[in-house]
């Protein structure tokens, strides 16, 4: 729910004041941050996916009806470029164009090391990793998730329960799936 105070905010930007923009930047960073970061692996591409989303936001601010629907508006903005950042990765792995570096090496890994959970989201699909991200870290319900991602309910429902399974299977076990 947005206050009234938040709407007025959002109001303001919407009009293009850039303080009350900066507001709405500072208000919503981390939860931008934290989910461009569980989404991609990655603290440096996480700072430039949340960068470039508020970005975009700034310059779509026109284009959002509805002050209550900012912060998924904006969390789908954050969904599209992680989107498009790991399908660019993926490109550039299958292609043989990435670094050496960049290929996480899990044969050298000690079995009996447990991995970390962001080393098990790392290892989910996009979309299972997004759905996780936004019930589980972001707080959002299953029908908020469904609009935000364009399925059904009863997907997001399977998608989370299949994710919530994988990594309690990479956790336990510290295996791949």
């Amino acid at each position: 729910m947005v206050d009234e105070e938040l709407r007025g905010i959002i109001e303001l930007a919407r009009r293009g004041d850039q303080d009350a923009f900066a507001k709405l930047v500072t208000r919503f960073k981390g939860h931008v941050y934290r989910y461009a970061a569980g989404m991609l692996g990655d603290r440096m591409d996480a700072e430039d996916a949340a960068q470039e989303a508020f970005t975009k936001a700034y310059f779509a601010m026109g284009k959002l009806d509805d002050a209550h629907a900012f912060f998924g508006w904006l969390m789908q903005i954050v969904t599209n470029h992680c989107k498009d950042k790991l399908r660019q990765r993926m490109k550039r792995f299958e292609t043989g164009d990435m670094p050496d570096e960049t290929v996480p090496d899990t044969s050298a890994a000690d079995p009996a090391v447990k991995m970390s959970i962001e080393e098990a989201l790392g290892r989910l699909s996009i979309e299972h990793r997004e759905t996780v991200l936004l019930h589980d870290v972001q707080g959002f319900r299953y029908d908020e998730i469904a609009k935000l991602t364009g399925i059904p309910i009863g997907t997001v429902k399977s998608r989370l329960f299949t994710a919530r399974m994988s990594l309690r299977k990479l956790l336990d076990k510290g295996e791949g799936e």
